[in-house]
């Protein structure tokens, strides 16, 4: 008679032969090898799985970019890539130095979980596991930790922590910042070392702003630290690519200066807009009720953008804008009905020319809903001068020449409608030609001689029909290309080092004081 074994001990026979051809996961291998130590061996991939699942779920509120990392585990697995990676190497160590450093950037380490991570991995140094599942929580903490503490790492120290387009006013760089494919490839860095000094900043401002900040005991704030730590926050936005040449117009400094390969062409002053109202959130939201004119409060400030600088607009036509019609141009013609033509300004109703906008009757009429449109034609009278320097942009800006050259003796140089003035408009406008024949033209064009002897009697012809007094001369706007396409950055700026000297200037919009309010939590 045949013996059968019960079928409880056939079930445990056939566990056990389970367990005997187990693979041991890289992780339980490394470490098993590292710490000499065969409990690890004993790695349960599907009990580790759970726990890190438990604890990926419990810490989505703490993590940066939960949907990310959980993807990039999820991957793999969730197989804990960082212990099997890089602890035996050294490299979790290195991470740890680069969080304990962070200070030097102006970063509270704490941001990083720095301490968390610095006790999960001296729990893991001591290899005083009893069992196999006290391992677990601690891997999955560690590989979440370092996961969490690498990418923000990453992140603020090569993109910075705020985004402008948030929190500023009219800034309209687009500035990069990573996204889930960045921070998935930089999760799957084979060198944590050698990831971590390619993104410190290594420009010369960059630097010696942190030398100056290394002088400063931690936890202690004054004005001074205050200006260093926003314009670091500043450096650390990547702005769009320029090429070697490229013009910057600095709003605080009132300056615009041309770049070749880093040295200075050329720099002028210029007048940029006019800084908003005090109390202007308040004041926007009782407009917004309202809907009236009167409770509109002015906003002025030049936008921060980048564009290209791509055309000349020689003895310009200034198409005035709605707000200044309504704001300034009615009350002007209110007052004094032949201003209009006295100041050359023509009006357009419904796209058809008024031949005589002086007979007006302006007090019919609302500034809310005035059906009128203005422009100041060509002349010695146009507000924008003799030149205006065309880019593309979406706040209708440009930057300009101006009748009023006495601004730019004045300190505080923010007064304009939000265009740029420029001090030299001749001078901007033949680096911008490039060309000894254009710039001739263009020079004709207004009542200067041309450098070249042998256009004279050219010149002197055009001067003469000018002077016709019987057929009369009607100026008009003339257009000149640029030779190529000049990137140009209207920036905000407020401090800098120059020969070795940290140049400040005014915070004109209050933008330094926003940066600063957003600044205080990563501190």
């Amino acid at each position: 008679m045949k013996k059968t074994l019960p079928l409880f001990v056939l079930m445990s026979l056939l566990l056990q032969a389970c367990n005997w051809f187990k693979e041991t996961p890289e992780v339980g291998l490394v470490l098993s090898e590292h710490f000499k130590n065969k409990l690890y061996k004993d790695f349960d991939t599907a009990v580790y799985n759970r726990i890190f699942l438990e604890h990926l779920d419990a810490s989505r509120k703490q993590l940066s970019n939960p949907k990310t990392i959980a993807a990039y585990y999820q991957s793999r697995e969730f197989k804990p890539a960082f212990v099997s990676s890089h602890y035996v190497n050294g490299d979790l160590d290195s991470l740890i130095s680069y969080l304990n450093r962070s200070e030097e950037h102006g970063f509270n380490p704490s941001l990083f979980g720095l301490k968390k991570l610095q006790t999960l991995k001296k729990t893991l140094d001591a290899n005083a596991f009893k069992t196999v599942d006290e391992l677990y929580p601690v891997i999955a903490d560690l590989e979440l930790g370092s996961a969490e503490a690498l990418s923000k790492y990453y992140d603020f120290v090569n993109f910075g922590v705020l985004n402008p387009r948030k929190i500023l006013n009219r800034y309209y760089i687009n500035i990069k910042k990573p996204d889930s494919l960045g921070i998935i490839k930089v999760l799957e860095t084979k060198s944590i070392p050698a990831l971590l000094k390619e993104v410190q900043p290594k420009s010369e401002q960059y630097i010696a702003f942190q030398k100056e900040l290394s002088k400063y005991k931690p936890g202690v704030r004054d004005e001074k630290q205050k200006i260093l730590l926003v314009n670091m926050e500043r450096l650390r936005w990547k702005l769009p690519e320029t090429g070697s040449q490229f013009v910057v117009v600095n709003i605080p400094d009132f300056s615009l200066t041309w770049f070749d390969h880093g040295d200075t062409l050329t720099r002028m002053k210029v007048c940029v807009g006019a800084r908003r109202e005090k109390g202007y959130e308040d004041k926007i939201k009782a407009f917004l009720k309202s809907g009236k004119l009167d409770d509109k409060p002015k906003n002025h400030e030049t936008p921060i953008l980048f564009s290209k600088l791509n055309s000349i607009q020689v003895n310009p036509v200034w198409n005035i804008p709605v707000s200044i019609a309504q704001s300034e141009i009615y009350y002007q013609a209110v007052r004094d009905p032949y201003y209009l033509s006295n100041s050359n300004i023509k009006v357009y109703y419904k796209g058809q020319l008024v031949t005589d906008p002086d007979t007006i009757q302006w007090n019919k009429y609302s500034r809310e809903k005035l059906p009128f449109k203005f422009k100041q034609g060509s002349g010695a009278g146009n507000a924008l001068g003799k030149f205006k320097f065309i880019f593309d942009n979406g706040s209708s800006i440009y930057l300009h020449d101006t009748n009023n050259k006495y601004a730019f003796n004045l300190g505080n140089r923010a007064i304009s409608h939000g265009c740029v003035r420029v001090e030299k408009p001749l001078e901007f406008a033949e680096k911008l030609v490039n060309d000894k024949y254009q710039f001739d033209q263009l020079r004709m064009e207004v009542n200067l001689p041309p450098l070249d002897s042998t256009k004279m009697d050219v010149y002197k012809k055009r001067m003469a029909k000018k002077a016709d007094t019987v057929n009369v001369y009607e100026l008009k706007p003339k257009w000149f290309g640029t030779k190529k396409q000049i990137p140009l950055i209207i920036n905000y700026v407020t401090a800098w080092w120059q020969n070795g000297s940290l140049q400040v200037r005014p915070d004109v919009y209050g933008l330094d004081e926003t940066l600063w309010e957003k600044l205080q939590k990563f501190l």
